[in-house]
């Protein structure tokens, strides 16, 4: 899966059709958009992490990770660093959360991103339903911003 360098690597996951869980997916479309003119950002949306994903990961500069969570407020947007994983037994083969695939990435690779944020936002209902709850539907600009202002700032020169 690997296209070279990327600077700014956005990997989301999220399932459009079940209600808020789609909002990583979403915001990877929003970002496919934003930022389709520059050459250092690449977007990747899938419905979990995988395995797979660490090479990418190993060849970015900065990792940004999409996805929804449920137990914080509904709605609720947050930015985290992304830390490696305290090795555990028997690694999940089908989803892996972003300390895991960093941890994959240094092992497999011996790299990882000089940054790797979490952006989540809060998540009120994973109902088979294509759209949002309220709540998540009121974060969306928010949760924009927040992307984009740190895209900005990891593409910026150091």
């Amino acid at each position: 899966m690997n296209f070279g360098l990327a600077r700014c690597l956005i990997l989301a996951c999220g399932n459009s059709l079940r209600e808020d869980d789609g909002v990583g997916s979403w915001l990877a479309e929003w970002a496919s958009e934003r930022f389709q003119t520059e050459a250092g950002v690449r977007v990747v949306s899938t419905q979990q992490w995988t395995p797979e994903l660490a090479e990418d990961i190993a060849h970015a500069e900065s990792v940004i990770f999409i996805d929804c969570e449920m137990n914080v407020s509904p709605g609720s947007v947050r930015l985290t660093a992304v830390e490696l994983c305290v090795k555990a037994p028997g690694l999940a083969t089908h989803h892996l959360d972003p300390s895991q695939l960093l941890s994959l990435s240094k092992e497999l690779y011996g790299a990882i991103p000089r940054a790797s944020l979490l952006l989540t936002v809060g998540a009120g209902s994973f109902e088979l339903f294509e759209g949002f709850s309220e709540a998540v539907q009121a974060s969306l600009p928010e949760a924009c911003r927040m992307l984009e202002d740190e895209v900005q700032t990891l593409l910026s020169p150091t």
